[in-house]
């Protein structure tokens, strides 16, 4: 495979956290038996080669006393002790079953570490966040980060733990047979030249050919997994998306549009899908051809020596089989072809993702600064803000929100309202300045509430825990937020994000916020879905229930205004830094 070295390098800056992790003796521990228990296995295949050519000498002989001992005890002599075939399985056996049972063990709790950390990583310094504002038209480390999260970890740890320990058996098993089918080979004089252990190199040459044809036919492999893995990803997410906004395409009479878009991300699939296919073809026919001929072809190789009499039918067998061994741990590479490209598209997928999250997380310390201010208010000085793509939207500007006077700010779509609430959050890492905060508990709503999994007292109390309040508080928020009836379902665990209209959601947002009291709320077209009178409704309700918080809202409508003690606008020509103004009483009107 090309660039196989970084690819390895990429897999072992992965893996080594977890053996050097908190977990690192139990890890290394559980690794180092289960190479002793393959090993052990390895050791079992050379035993039961010697046994193999004895047992073959016994029916040649028809030695029935030594065919009996060779079944179910064991021979001793002249030639040594030999266990039975019995005794050899009794052993084997167990090794076996803990081998796969201990390396499964040891698989669940790798992923359980690597989804943990991973996890952690994403989400620290917003970077789950971060990521989402740039586009990767590649896919080459922000799609999907879901399955890279689920399915790529998966499949890494378990084709890691596979292929390498695979690996390990065949490079012993390849030192171990190579000796004795050095030793059963003899010598051959080929044009004068005498050759010895000439088995050993025949062997050698067979799977060296192989293992080219393979690279040759296979090596499209690893590009082809990578685009399916993605081509499957955006289709799942599809899906997905449809599920979750049902009623929205149920309004629009959407079902044709949507079968249309699905029907083209699957056709990526099902096309990329066809070219794996084609390819895996064109490699399982040589992988076919290669296997048959290798199961005859020593014994074509070794039969001249037979039938000369140099070996027993014991020694053609052991030779056969040594052979077998030794071209099989040769051609490990074209076994695990396919798995190998499956596994480089995971990996690199993986470190892609890896990598993007420390560039996000990189991004944590740009943006505005948050700096503690005093009780006053919100002050911004020198605050500059721009789009991921580099488009301005602030400049140098100062501005101040003072404490317990509400703000109403508007000013066209796109101008950059909401971008300045997400640089006063402290998210926005695009820009420069800085934002001064006086102490308290802030509060953002934006225009689509956040509606978590779960039942709809965890919806109501996020980001706090379920237990922080009690049910009468609970209740009372729902009920001055106009969702009442809702009351009877607290411990429901229902989706709720697709249950509730978006006017509900927004009410259930209003209501976290009444629960939640913060000293500061940002509410961002919070209660756009709303009718006018329900709005001016909610607004007093929280200009009641939360007396002593400030409110600054985004909002569009001439009427929100009316419900604040002051009104600004932000304005901004294309491709120009805005600015936000007072908003004077006739502009306003």
């Amino acid at each position: 495979m090309r660039a196989l070295g970084p690819v390895l390098g990429d897999a072992w800056r992965l893996a080594l956290p977890y053996f050097r992790s908190e977990e690192k003796w139990a890890a290394r521990g559980l690794l180092l038996l289960i190479i002793t228990l393959n090993l052990s296995l390895v050791g079992a295949h050379v035993v039961l080669n010697y046994w193999n050519g004895a047992f073959f000498d016994s029916l040649q002989n028809k030695n029935w006393e030594l065919f009996m001992q060779l079944l179910f005890s064991y021979r001793t002599g002249d030639a040594g002790f030999m266990p039975g075939f019995v005794p050899i399985v009794a052993i084997y056996i167990p090794i076996a079953i803990y081998r796969t049972y201990l390396r499964q063990l040891l698989q669940i709790r790798w992923r359980r570490w690597l989804t943990d950390h991973l996890l952690t990583d994403w989400l620290s310094d917003r970077a789950y966040y971060t990521i989402s504002l740039t586009a990767d038209p590649a896919g080459a480390g922000t799609d999907n980060p879901d399955q890279r999260i689920a399915e790529d970890l998966r499949k890494y740890v378990e084709d890691t733990l596979r292929l390498g320990l695979g690996l390990l058996s065949n490079i012993v098993s390849l030192f171990n047979f190579a000796l004795i089918l050095w030793t059963l080979s003899g010598t051959v004089t080929l044009l004068g030249i005498t050759i010895p252990g000439y088995m050993l190199w025949v062997a050698i040459l067979y799977a060296a050919f192989g293992s080219v044809l393979t690279h040759y036919v296979g090596r499209p492999l690893a590009a082809l997994s990578f685009q399916q893995e993605r081509f499957e990803a955006d289709f799942r997410f599809s899906l997905v998306r449809l599920r979750e906004n049902t009623e929205g395409v149920a309004l629009y009479s959407g079902e044709t549009a949507e079968k249309a878009g699905l029907a083209h991300r699957f056709a990526s699939v099902f096309l990329n899908y066809r070219a794996i296919m084609q390819r895996q073809k064109l490699l399982n026919a040589m992988i076919a051809g290669y296997e048959q001929a290798a199961s005859i072809f020593p014994f074509v190789v070794a039969s001249p020596r037979y039938f000369s009499g140099a070996i027993q039918l014991g020694g053609l067998t052991r030779t056969a089989g040594a052979f077998n061994s030794v071209q099989g741990s040769l051609s490990w590479f074209i076994d695990s072809y396919a798995d190998l490209a499956s596994w480089r598209a995971t990996v690199a997928r993986l470190a892609n993702f890896q990598r993007a999250i420390d560039v996000a997380r990189g991004l944590a310390d740009q943006g505005a600064r948050l700096r503690p201010g005093s009780g006053d208010g919100i002050a911004a000085a020198d605050l500059s803000l721009a789009l991921p793509d580099g488009t301005p939207l602030l400049a140098h500007s100062g501005m101040l929100f003072p404490k317990g006077q509400s703000t109403a700010i508007s000013g066209r779509s796109g101008t950059g309202k909401s971008t300045l609430f997400r640089a006063i959050a402290g998210i926005w890492p695009y820009g420069r300045g800085s934002v001064e905060r006086p102490p308290g508990r802030y509060l953002f709503l934006p225009q689509r509430p956040y509606i978590p999994l779960g039942t709809l007292r965890h919806a109501l109390t996020y980001p706090s825990a379920n237990s922080s309040f009690g049910d009468d508080a609970v209740r009372q928020a729902l009920a001055d937020a106009g969702l009442a009836p809702l009351s009877a379902h607290l411990d429901d665990d229902q989706p709720w994000a697709q249950r509730l209209s978006g006017g509900e959601q927004q009410r259930l947002a209003i209501a976290r916020a009444l629960l939640l009291r913060p000293d500061w709320l940002f509410m961002d077209e919070a209660t756009a879905n709303l009718d006018p009178e329900a709005e001016s409704e909610l607004y007093a309700k929280l200009r009641q229930q939360l007396s002593d918080t400030t409110i600054i809202s985004i909002a569009h409508r001439p009427a929100v205004a009316a419900l604040h003690d002051t009104a600004q606008v932000f304005r901004r020509s294309p491709g120009q830094p805005g600015t936000l103004e007072p908003l004077t009483k006739r502009a306003a009107e």
